[in-house]
């Protein structure tokens, strides 16, 4: 297989798992993207939306709007950056971070229920690959 056929198998396998996890999710629960951002505010704390933005690889505007839904769902709160009174730094509130671990084991608990089917090796197999998939995100 070459590298254009291998980079439109996974382009495909992956899509349909991030599709399948995302039909399971209720309607009117947090976007993909706001579980991104407050992921990411939950690993590395609190930030600018502009820095957030940046890192999230969206426009500007983009976080602004999804900043703004999580900060209405009361899951992020900003107040006044103490070094520059002009910027805000957006930080997890405790309800923020309860709806993402809740988010997280209902995926985890499907994505467990799914590997239950498959072998010991196809389980290992797939344990193997982690670190060259952690690998690919990264040059994305």
């Amino acid at each position: 297989m070459d590298t254009v056929e291998l980079a439109a198998a996974l382009r495909l396998a992956m899509g349909r798992i991030v599709r399948r996890l995302r039909q399971a999710h209720a309607v009117g629960d947090v976007t993909l993207s706001g579980v991104s951002v407050l992921a990411r505010l939950a690993r590395t704390g609190p930030d600018s939306p502009g820095s957030l933005a940046e890192l999230e690889r969206v426009r500007p505007q983009a976080m602004a709007g999804t900043l703004a839904g999580l900060e209405q769902r009361g899951l992020v709160s900003r107040t006044p950056d103490t070094a520059d009174g002009r910027r805000a730094i957006v930080s997890l509130t405790d309800e923020g971070r309860a709806v993402l671990e809740q988010r997280r084991s209902e995926s985890v608990a499907r994505l467990a229920r799914a590997l239950d089917e498959f072998t010991p090796q196809e389980r290992q197999a797939l344990h193997d690959a982690l670190p060259l998939l952690d690998r690919l995100a990264e040059r994305l």
